[in-house]
């Protein structure tokens, strides 16, 4: 049976106070003073609500048509929206406008070909591996405030799920593969949305981790390793951002579907938890009326499109007046979204449809976030950054000429100007395959004006080769979309044959990918560079073209592992491919357990392509003095780097611990960047959150730490370590339940 939700409890007290002191109230409409608590709102707001007002608040409906059916959205709706929830106008409650998605605000394709253009944040992995919350901050801010001058109060990002498929269609959307990375960059991003007065969704809880049978697999994961790995980084999410709400996942968890799922909503979100906000399905995740209301779902999203029936809506109503559901039940499921929709400043601060966006300055927001996130993975012979020497530039493949590839399905921003490359893709849902018109071959040829370029579609590989023999360098781009509903495969098998080919006829190639997450790459021999620059965003060709040029120095870390086979991976086989539509299966994460990523790789002693936490630069660092010490309970970790090269750049030292004893993989346990000029050098510390150096005891619901000697190790990925420490540490225990307001010493901030 649900019992009251325990941070919501006092809440649930004060309306039966409120019931027996009406006068306590004050004015007609007391909810809407903005000096009273967000609790306190919600409380009188509910006490003054009908039933009829109450469910209508816990109820949403899809934004668009649909084609093929008789559904028409209400008026009110953003057409061409994620969704709508009506609003209470007789209280001053105004609807909730739901926009996907968490890098910037979207166009759901199924009402028109007329769309929004917006600014496109590069992807997830793109921000997180700038390894720079402050950025991620920004970009959220941006992309919120974005929302609400297109008439939305709601956007349905961050995802914070960790990358065990690195094959997963929706990767780009995420952050990494590591718990703490995802809840600070997560966590950053949510604070920014907030900023604008618009709800961050935070998405998709839990274990939702790949596109193939989505919506039927069931995640098969130990307690204990869940709330060490994949739970750990929405739990810091969650700390850091305070997201006003949390959308639950379409696939089973341990036998249940998420959106039902007691264990994971009751007990860990809420319980251990305390999380304040309220909990949404995704659109047709939900499976019931009474065990979802009692399990904890507070709002069940475009239900009359994407549900097999509705389960709220007049499903709910006769569950409440026969008893199923208490009706104290429904009064806390609005309490819930009433009190974010104040919390966040939904209700005081109202949207105005068609305020003025500034996209010259949003394009700026999103360029610096991609050139922080580029990646340099090989640099040999020092081929980059391309010098004011290099005469003959070939640029070959990838639609270089026109634009940058942008990742598909509800989350595709379309871009101001439309797509730089029409009719690519499917036409329906995901696609279309959108580029966003910023083309590096025009913005290359801006930072080298003394230079000659020519271009090949890599189409013809004839005319590709001769291009490339005519060049002093080439610089071939290799993409690879990526989209909602579908997974991709690793090998480009026919773009890599192209860049091999190039690289045989010109050794001086450079290899720009822009991919959705890892990719193979059979070719990595042959040539001289190699940049990592994800989906790179509004602006991204330029951004491109400043780091292959130096005007940028290139810092971004990986935050995932890249593999050098599918052998290597936990699952070859993707889990469920191959399978009939619909059927249900079993993924056996035990067989990970929370060893995800490159602690998978540790633990199986496996060498990847390129470790998690890898990145060149064009300057070079050096790192010394590390110690540990035990500060009021918490690890303290100490180090200095500095700049020993000739360019000024970024650093990432990452700090890395693990128990001396046991078969316990390290984890990533903190880092700082800092930008350093030539020759300078800093002094960080790191503060370690506690967690990192915890098992979950599942018995007594604690994170524990043994007592004993820990090992710290200081360097620039996970696998590059250069100094090492050991420190003892005694026996200590602390309760599963950290406080909404708790914020980690350990919380790295970029030291720009």
């Amino acid at each position: 049976m649900h019992r009251i939700r325990g941070s919501f409890a006092p809440a649930v007290l004060l309306l039966g106070a409120l019931a027996a002191h009406s006068a306590w109230a004050g004015s007609a409409r007391p909810w809407l003073n903005p000096k009273r608590s967000p609790d306190e709102r919600a409380a009188l707001a509910v006490r003054a609500m009908t039933q009829r007002e109450k469910l209508r608040l816990v109820f949403g409906y899809f934004g668009s048509v649909m084609p093929g059916t008789t559904y028409q959205p209400p008026r009110a709706v953003r057409m061409g929206s994620a969704g709508y929830v009506p609003g209470v106008p007789r209280l001053g409650i105004p609807p909730q406008w739901e926009s996907d998605a968490g890098l910037g605000v979207a166009t759901q394709r199924a009402s028109s070909d007329v769309f929004r253009q917006r600014t496109s944040l590069p992807s997830g992995l793109a921000t997180a591996a700038s390894w720079n919350p402050r950025l991620a901050e920004r970009g959220g801010a941006m992309i919120g405030a974005e929302a609400r001058a297109s008439g939305f109060n709601v956007l349905l990002g961050p995802g914070a799920d960790l990358v065990r498929e690195v094959r997963g269609g929706r990767d780009f959307e995420y952050v990494s593969e590591d718990p703490l990375l995802t809840g600070v960059i997560a966590g950053a991003e949510i604070r920014g949305i907030q900023s604008q007065h618009v709800i961050a969704v935070l998405k998709h809880f839990a274990m939702n981790d790949q596109e193939t049978g989505r919506t039927v697999y069931d995640a098969q994961i130990g307690r204990a390793a869940a709330r060490e790995s994949d739970l750990l980084g929405f739990e810091l999410a969650i700390e850091r951002g305070h997201p006003g709400a949390l959308m639950c996942a379409y696939n089973r968890t341990r036998g249940h579907y998420n959106c039902q799922n007691s264990w994971l909503l009751h007990h860990v979100l809420d319980g251990d938890w305390g999380f304040r906000g309220y909990v949404m399905s995704d659109w047709g995740a939900a499976h019931s009326t009474v065990r979802s209301a009692l399990a904890g779902l507070d709002q069940d999203s475009a239900s009359t499109v994407f549900d097999h029936t509705p389960y709220y809506g007049p499903a709910l109503a006769r569950a409440v007046k026969d008893g199923r559901v208490p009706e104290r039940v429904l009064d806390e499921m609005d309490l819930r979204i009433l009190r974010s929709m104040f919390a966040v400043g939904v209700v005081d601060h109202p949207i105005q449809r068609k305020a003025h966006i500034n996209f010259t300055a949003d394009k700026a927001v999103a360029e610096a976030d991609e050139e922080q996130g580029i990646v340099l993975l090989k640099n040999a012979g020092a081929i980059l950054p391309l010098s004011s020497t290099v005469h003959r530039i070939a640029v070959i493949g990838g639609y270089a000429d026109r634009g940058v590839i942008d990742g598909g399905g509800s989350s595709t921003v379309f871009p101001v100007g439309g797509s730089a490359v029409r009719g690519l893709g499917p036409k329906n849902f995901p696609g279309p395959e959108v580029y966003l018109p910023s083309a590096p071959l025009g913005a290359m040829m801006g930072e080298a004006p003394q230079a000659r370029f020519r271009y090949a579609s890599g189409r013809n590989l004839a005319h590709a080769l001769q291009v490339a023999k005519w060049a002093d360098r080439v610089v071939v781009f290799e993409t690879q979309w990526a989209a909602e509903s579908i997974d991709v495969p690793l090998h480009l098998r026919r773009q890599n044959r192209l860049v091999a080919a190039v690289a045989r006829a010109n050794p001086h190639t450079v290899v720009v990918i822009e991919s959705g997450g890892p990719v193979l790459m059979p070719w990595l021999g042959q040539v001289a560079g190699v940049l990592e620059t994800w989906f790179p965003g509004t602006g991204g060709g330029t951004s491109i073209a400043r780091v292959l040029f130096g005007a940028v120095d290139p810092s971004g870390h990986l935050p995932v592992t890249f593999p050098a086979s599918v052998a290597e991976l936990a699952f070859p086989h993707l889990p469920g491919a191959g399978l009939p539509l619909g059927k249900p299966f079993k993924v056996d994460y035990r067989r990970q357990g929370a060893a995800v990523g490159y602690r998978w790789y540790l633990l199986k002693h496996l060498k990847p392509l390129f470790p998690f936490g890898f990145g060149l630069s064009y300057t070079r660092f050096a790192y010394q003095g590390l110690q540990a010490a035990l500060r009021h309970g918490r690890l303290v970790v100490h180090f200095t780097v500095r700049n020993v090269g000739h360019r000024v750049g970024a650093a990432v030292p990452q700090v890395y611990v693990a128990p001396v004893k046991g078969s316990v993989p390290r984890r990533l346990a903190g880092w700082r960047k800092v930008r350093l000029a030539p020759g300078a050098s800093r002094t960080l510390t790191v503060s370690v959150d506690p967690r990192l150096l915890a098992r979950y005891d599942t018995q007594d619901h604690r994170w524990v730490r043994a007592a004993g000697t820990y090992q710290l190790w200081l360097g620039d990925s996970a696998e590059h370590l250069v100094q090492s420490v050991r420190i003892r540490l005694p026996a200590w225990q602390h309760s599963a339940r950290w406080p909404v307001h708790y914020r980690s010493a350990a919380v790295p901030l970029s030291a720009h």
